[in-house]
């Protein structure tokens, strides 16, 4: 079967619950017509670039599929009668990555950052304590 990589884009003011539910009804679709969803990635609430449909940021989810054209076609249609849905692009690919895509990397990595930023924060202000211990 072929392989494709889908991401759509959500309005920022529906739950994340729904969000899920989204995923988890295209992903219904696809299976219902012979195909699978090798991954999904909520990427979350973003800022888009420049408004789409007077929105300045929406919910991005990333799903690896694994489908035939025909499932693609449906998942597609659904999208376009959503409401919810405000933009979506499907690509095909190659070969389906098992690694996190670049934007979950990035994001773990922020993780990484603000955490190390706030451990150092914190050492900071225990020198600052003990040499006002000193002083005294």
């Amino acid at each position: 079967m072929p392989l494709y990589e889908n991401t759509f884009i959500a309005r920022p003011d529906v739950s994340t619950q729904r969000v899920e539910t989204l995923g988890e009804e295209f992903d219904k679709v696809i299976q219902e017509a012979g195909g699978r969803v090798a991954s999904t990635e909520n990427w979350g609430l973003r800022n888009l670039t420049y408004k789409i449909k007077k929105n300045r940021k929406g919910y991005y989810v990333h799903m690896r599929i694994d489908a035939p054209a025909e499932a693609i076609a449906e998942m597609e249609r659904n999208m376009r009668l959503n409401e919810d849905i405000i933009r979506y692009l499907t690509i095909k690919v190659e070969a389906l990555e098992t690694e996190p895509s670049a934007m979950m990397q990035s994001r773990s990595r922020e993780g990484r950052n603000e955490r190390r930023v706030s451990e150092e924060e914190h050492d900071t202000a225990d020198i600052s304590n003990n040499s006002d211990q000193n002083d005294a």
